[in-house]
């Protein structure tokens, strides 16, 4: 299995373990680099990002209660990369936050963070967001609803929600908002905003949504492995 390949000037530097005289199984095989150091418990799970345990509860009761892939993707890579993505006094807003984990690494990053999702989300989400990011962040992320494409100049008018960073992970599987799922992406990808976005190809229809995301913004790819890919956009002006 190979390790997430960071995309730079330089290329990218794969990381060697050191020699063991221990024969390495099948089953001891290292992990891609977006997989982090996890301890399971009842009930949640232990994640260790920016030198510090996360705790993330999950919930089986929605799609976007649930960890993600591309969220450890995302997480690993801009806790590896943070003179590449700088987040620090960054304002900073994620797509379907899900469990809150990309909020939270961004927030112990340094970025003041809205976390948004859809209503029946946003209890286990802020419950996460907050007990990690407590008396550790300097800005308090904030958790609001958001419904792709639906109303958006009203309830977040661009004259007045700028954002640098938009932030998204596995937002696009198998459901039938993809086209409110761009249309939410433009709205907020205004001049100096950078939309990263981490998916795990799935379905055609993923296939279908990166072209059409490719057409709607300059788009360059950050990181890849295998099915996992990240992508860097922004706004055609």
């Amino acid at each position: 299995m190979e390790e997430l390949m960071v995309l730079n000037d330089d290329g990218y530097e794969e990381d060697e373990e050191t020699g063991s005289e221990e024969k390495v199984t099948e089953q001891q095989v290292r992990p891609p680099a977006w997989v982090p150091g996890i301890n399971s418990r009842i009930g949640r799970d232990v994640y260790h990002y920016t030198g510090q345990d996360i705790v993330i509860h999950e919930s089986i009761d929605s799609y976007g209660a649930v960890m993600w892939p591309a969220a450890l993707a995302l997480c690993s890579f801009l806790d590896s990369n943070r003179k590449k993505v700088n987040l620090q006094e960054k304002v900073v807003l994620e797509l379907g936050a899900g469990t809150g984990l990309v909020t939270i690494v961004a927030s112990l990053l340094g970025a003041s963070v809205t976390a948004t999702d859809l209503p029946d989300v946003l209890g286990n989400l802020r419950a996460n967001v907050m007990r990690n990011t407590r008396e550790r962040c300097r800005y308090t992320p904030q958790v609001a609803a958001l419904s792709w494409g639906h109303d958006l100049e009203s309830t977040y008018p661009t004259s007045v929600y700028r954002y640098d960073y938009v932030l998204a992970a596995d937002v696009v599987y198998h459901h039938d908002f993809l086209d409110e799922l761009l249309v939410t992406m433009k709205h907020f990808c205004k001049p100096g905003t950078t939309v990263i976005w981490a998916n795990k190809v799935r379905f055609e229809t993923d296939l279908t949504f990166t072209e059409n995301f490719k057409k709607a913004f300059h788009t360059s790819l950050l990181a890849e492995d295998g099915e996992m890919k990240i992508f860097m956009a922004m706004c055609r002006e």
